[in-house]
């Protein structure tokens, strides 16, 4: 069975996309990622983006859709990395770059720096707070780069310690977090 996400915004909007039903697969409501694109409208176009964890590809897809100059999709789940790679077909699909593999591991081995990070991995897995330590301990983060963090909302997510909130919304079962990366500190 397949179901479909629907881009919302930018230039690909109404347009959608089938997705391959996978357990755990959780796709970012319209909702949210309004929210999300509302806080992020003045930096989205010409910007990097990196959406960890993609699964359906909602955020980045939205991401390029709206204008961002690159957009890297990492999924572990081969089946939904293929499906991902149907809208490097669209019109401007080009700025999309679909990775298969650990999104932990991938970090490490990138050598890549982004100005937009989409974290929203499985709830409850403690990835978040891991990716976050990640991001900063690979320098995959643009200088005054941001961090979306997608959680539910009891879940709390440590390693905030290298980064400032900038917005933080509660829509029902979900926590919309998006922080500023904090330049280093000389020891």
């Amino acid at each position: 069975m397949t179901g479909k996400i629907r881009i919302i915004g930018g230039r690909w909007r109404g347009r959608k996309l089938s997705v391959p039903e996978r357990p755990g697969l959780r796709p970012t409501g319209d909702r949210v990622r309004e929210t999300l694109f509302n806080w992020l409208q003045s930096e989205i176009v010409g910007a990097r983006c990196l959406d960890l964890f993609a699964g359906s590809g909602a955020l980045g897809l939205e991401a390029a859709s709206r204008g961002a100059s690159r957009v890297v999709m990492v999924e572990h789940d081969r089946v939904l990395a293929d499906s991902l790679r149907q809208a490097q077909q669209w019109p401007g699909g080009e700025v999309i770059d679909v990775r298969h593999g650990d999104a932990l591991c991938w970090l490490k081995s990138t050598g890549e720096t982004f100005d937009i990070v989409f974290v929203d991995p499985p709830f409850g897995a403690g990835l978040q707070a891991r990716a976050l330590a990640a991001l900063v301990e690979y320098g995959v983060l643009a200088d005054g780069g941001r961090v979306y963090v997608e959680q539910g909302f009891d879940e709390n997510v440590a390693n905030l310690e290298h980064f400032e909130p900038v917005r933080d919304k509660r829509l029902g079962k979900v926590r919309a977090r998006l922080l500023g990366h904090l330049p280093s500190r000389p020891l």
